[in-house]
């Protein structure tokens, strides 16, 4: 791949590791702007402490994407403005905040953390990367007043355009001189010498990032605000970029929003596609597809193969912290009252219409397993039934080439050069998992914690199918379906056919169908349902028989604004985080969904 090069090196030298004065010299803080006093944020009650609260939004997951210091100093394409500002920050829709001294004295946004890299010449490598916090959690923005909603779908954040904008700047900076003269003068790097060392280190580093944004990304189809193709993604990096295997890569045309976190924890299944039940397996893959440094390109294990910057003991905490998130309550102050007429005859609709696939408190759970937990049921519906799109289930291409991993792989793959693709992704993120486990010292309840109290090896799924958790907190979730393709609660409820088939993805709340402004005044993104992976077919409530995307009878309005009003009503109360492995009066009951 055609790589440019900054003015004055030769193509020829050799890439060399981070630049000790750089790294000693750069400015804490640098290019953080002052900007007009916004709204006090407002904080619902998701019991979680303030102190949980910042630690989620800046924990190092062990991603890394390149080194702080030239995160801190890097201007963006085009001005002299700094990448990491807050200004451009918020362009992309990451939520920003003031520093803090403890988790964050750099003030990056949330989901931007700093993370140590092990390199095997013994030096450490300070670096920026991502952290769950960046896709799940959010901020809703109504009337000047900012909601924060921890552990939610990130509404607003635009990873592709993001990710692109960094390449960009990259880019920039290796073809023009004076971009990076400066750079290098707001580093300390002032000799000759040190700057033909940050010269070639920071080639070194524009390579990964171009090649995420040329070939894991590269798609005909902007996702937007509030949609990743994770799944795409992770496999892309896995079989194809970290494993120099191009011929491995799919097209990432099945974008999804984030699922909200509350609850996640306890349920049966996670994923849109009910397909993890143990979190850090779960946790970790999530990490891989947001820079997580791997070696998948060695020979053998003794030469690395496997080894990666996996922040399992991080993971776990997260997972155990996120086991006492609370769903937010609609706060009436701000957004208006509940009408609990309209609720209470809501209620008994979503008990008549919703129930049998979306558990309701206080919940049906699972026969305790042998570790003594219960696990509340998710519903796991067919997606020939809810008829939604289908772009989770064929979107990678069938198979893979296992190339230098064949001779790692168990039977009946062991040496294989061709396997089919899902077989050989589940099979690398354990062998990752598996290397990472053997470095650390955990006995044997720390394991079972680490590893959500389940019994391994968990079961999969037979068919195509899509998780329906329960509603709580849903509110404050939009845009709606997995792929974020119904802008608002309303829609939601009719039939497929009448939905907006065409809508700007806005930043402003709608307190009133329930969603996102939609005008195109609080933002820009278009978003076209008759794309691949865009659909917003299937879920509808129309006459008819059951199945095929049908999945309950026409409401009239009227019943449409009473389950509207229910779920804006639920939880009922704040702070009321779900017991970790039920309670001691759980009911136990068979998953809500039975046509399976």
């Amino acid at each position: 791949m055609h790589r440019k090069r900054l003015p004055g090196i030769k193509a020829s030298a050799p890439l060399a590791p981070a630049c000790a004065l750089a790294l000693g010299l750069a400015l804490p803080g640098a290019g953080a702007q002052p900007a007009a006093s916004p709204s006090p944020v407002v904080f619902l009650d998701q019991g979680w402490t303030p102190a949980e609260r910042a630690w989620y939004y800046q924990f190092s997951q062990g991603s890394a994407v390149m080194s702080y210091d030239l995160f801190l100093n890097l201007e963006v394409a085009g001005s002299q403005e700094l990448f990491r500002s807050d200004a451009n920050s918020d362009r992309f829709g990451l939520v920003t905040q003031a520093a803090d001294p403890q988790n964050n004295p750099d003030a990056l946004p949330i989901g931007l953390s700093k993370t140590i890299v092990k390199r095997g010449s013994g030096v450490d490598e300070v670096q920026v990367g991502l952290t769950c916090a960046a896709c799940h959690n959010a901020q809703l923005n109504y009337q000047g007043k900012r909601i924060r909603i921890d552990g939610g779908a990130a509404n607003t954040f635009d990873m592709m355009g993001y990710v692109n904008a960094l390449d960009d700047a990259m880019q920039a900076t290796l073809a023009d001189k004076q971009k990076f003269d400066r750079l290098a003068t707001r580093l300390g790097a002032m000799s000759a010498g040190a700057r033909t060392e940050l010269g070639k280190r920071f080639e070194r580093e524009a390579v990964p990032i171009h090649d995420y944004r040329t070939r894991t990304l590269a798609t005909p189809t902007a996702w937007g605000p509030s949609r990743i193709d994770a799944i795409s993604a992770i496999v892309n990096r896995l079989l194809a970029i970290e494993t120099n295997i191009p011929q491995n890569t799919s097209t990432p045309l099945a974008p999804t929003k984030p699922p909200f976190l509350w609850n996640a924890p306890h349920g049966s299944w996670t994923q849109w596609r009910a397909s993890q039940q143990d979190p850090i397996n779960r946790n970790l893959v999530e990490s891989m597809g947001v820079y997580l440094p791997m070696n998948l390109h060695s020979r053998t294990p003794q030469e690395g193969l496997f080894d990666s910057n996996a922040a399992l003991l991080n993971l776990q905490q997260v997972e155990n912290q996120l086991t006492r998130l609370a769903p937010p309550k609609w706060p009436e102050e701000i957004f208006g009252r509940i009408d609990r007429q309209k609720a209470a005859a809501g209620k008994a609709l979503f008990a008549t219409h919703c129930a049998s696939c979306h558990n309701a408190w206080p919940y049906t759970w699972t026969a305790p397993n042998k570790y003594g937990k219960r696990f509340l049921e998710v519903g796991v519906v067919p997606q020939k039934y809810v008829g939604t799109d289908p772009g989770q289930f064929d979107n990678l291409r069938p198979y893979a080439i296992t190339g230098h991993l064949a001779p790692y792989l168990p039977e009946p793959f062991k040496d294989k050069q061709i396997i089919p693709t899902g077989a050989l992704y589940l099979i690398t993120q354990k062998l990752v998992l598996d290397r990472a486990l053997s470095q650390i010292k955990l006995d044997e309840q720390q394991t079972i914690n680490l590893h959500g109290y389940r019994e391994l090896p968990p079961p999969r799924q037979t068919e195509d199918a899509y998780k329906a958790a329960p509603r709580d907190g849903v509110w404050a979730t939009p845009p709606f379906l997995h792929n974020g393709s119904v802008p608002n609660l309303y829609e939601m409820l009719l039939p497929a056919k009448e939905r907006t088939r065409q809508f700007y993805v806005g930043r402003e709340f709608d307190p009133v169908k329930v969603g996102l402004d939609t005008s195109g005044k609080s933002g820009s993104f278009l978003l076209d349902t008759s794309l691949r992976g865009n659909s917003n077919a299937g879920h509808s409530f129309e006459n008819g028989p059951l199945g095929n995307g049908i999945i309950g009878p026409l409401l009239t309005d009227s019943q449409r604004w009473e389950l509207v009003e229910y779920l804006k009503s639920i939880p009922e109360e704040p702070g009321r985080a779900t017991p970790f492995g039920g309670p001691p009066n759980a009911v136990t009951g068979t998953s809500p969904w039975s046509r399976k």
